[in-house]
């Protein structure tokens, strides 16, 4: 049983020790975490503690509470990794939409940017990159991290301040995107990244700026997809 600090809201308490408990679990997005039982068992508390640590989870953007279903991991980002709040907006797959929206505005044009004004050095760490976040992505393992790196250097290599103080917006919608989609993009993302680099590398701006806006076209349209089987599922259960 947890010790809680008596000068520190209990929920609070609750909420910090259940986000350990997922990152620790390992509990992935799309999985869903115990029932309100078992955790108030887990934490020692009342089920309404238990209602009020899951309520600030899904405020944050870590979990989603599907009626008749259970409550699910979304995202594993703990706040501090949030700096533009993204996580306290509910409907993740909107939000996911309008970064795309936002994304196909100024991604064609950073790598446009990065194919003038890209080091050999900053070459040489996308193509690094690029071959990791693909080999991460073939093996099943957790890319993520990787492929916010892979656009994060693209950005950086832009070598534009203004672009660099718009990663986060980025990173953001990487992380989204991915947490939502579960690896259905394999092939496509594989893909288009090497597109992007080959692009890049060889200062081909019109180049790159299509394999891009490919990139972010073909992960757009999955997130619309998902949105229609949604309100179809909707419609059937009205």
């Amino acid at each position: 049983m947890r010790t809680f600090d008596k000068k520190k809201p209990l929920g609070d308490q609750v909420e910090d020790g259940l986000m350990e408990y997922i990152l620790q679990e390992r509990i992935r997005p799309g999985q869903r975490i115990p029932n309100e039982f078992e955790l108030a068992e887990r934490f020692g508390v009342g089920r309404s503690t238990v209602r009020e640590a899951v309520k600030g989870l899904v405020s944050r953007g870590i979990l989603e509470v599907r009626q008749g279903s259970g409550t699910y991991v979304i995202s594993t980002n703990p706040l501090d990794e949030d700096p533009l709040g993204f996580g306290r907006i509910e409907d993740k797959y909107q939000l996911s939409l309008e970064l795309f929206d936002v994304r196909l505005m100024i991604e064609p044009e950073i790598a446009s940017l990065a194919c003038r004004n890209a080091t050999e050095e900053d070459l040489g760490r996308l193509r690094r990159l690029c071959d990791e976040t693909e080999e991460l992505y073939v093996k099943g393992h957790n890319h993520i991290a990787k492929d916010i790196e892979f656009h994060t250097c693209i950005a950086q290599c832009s070598k534009n301040q203004v672009v660099e103080m718009l990663i986060p917006v980025i990173n953001s919608a990487v992380s989204t995107f991915a947490n939502l989609t579960h690896r259905m993009l394999m092939e496509e993302t594989v893909k288009t990244h090497r597109a992007i680099t080959e692009s890049i590398c060889r200062r081909d701006s019109v180049g790159a700026r299509c394999a891009m806006i490919m990139h972010l076209t073909y992960n757009r349209q999955t997130i619309l997809e998902i949105l229609r089987e949604r309100e179809e599922k909707l419609k059937d259960i009205r």
